[in-house]
């Protein structure tokens, strides 16, 4: 039940992260926007932990999945216009 669970905040994390940054060199359809979300969530408690704000075995909520897939979606933002001609 816990991977479905990260699944479905993934997935609205990251359909509220393309929401609040949208562009031309974002990913797009299902897959990519749930995988978005769930990269976003793993970026969260990873910092989360680093920074101390989660302990060890805690992972971050929607919020938190949401702020770190507007992280990996800037990124991936960046590393894009770099890219196209």
């Amino acid at each position: 039940m816990s991977i479905l669970w990260t699944i479905l905040i993934g997935f609205i994390a990251g359909v509220l992260a393309k929401l609040f940054t949208s562009g031309p060199n974002e990913p797009s359809g299902f897959i990519m926007t749930t995988l978005l979300g769930i990269v976003g969530a793993f970026v969260a408690t990873f910092l989360g932990q680093a920074l101390g704000w989660y302990t060890a075995g805690e992972g971050a909520g929607l919020i938190g999945a949401t702020i770190g897939a507007v992280v990996v979606l800037l990124v991936w933002g960046a590393i894009a216009a770099r890219r196209a001609p």
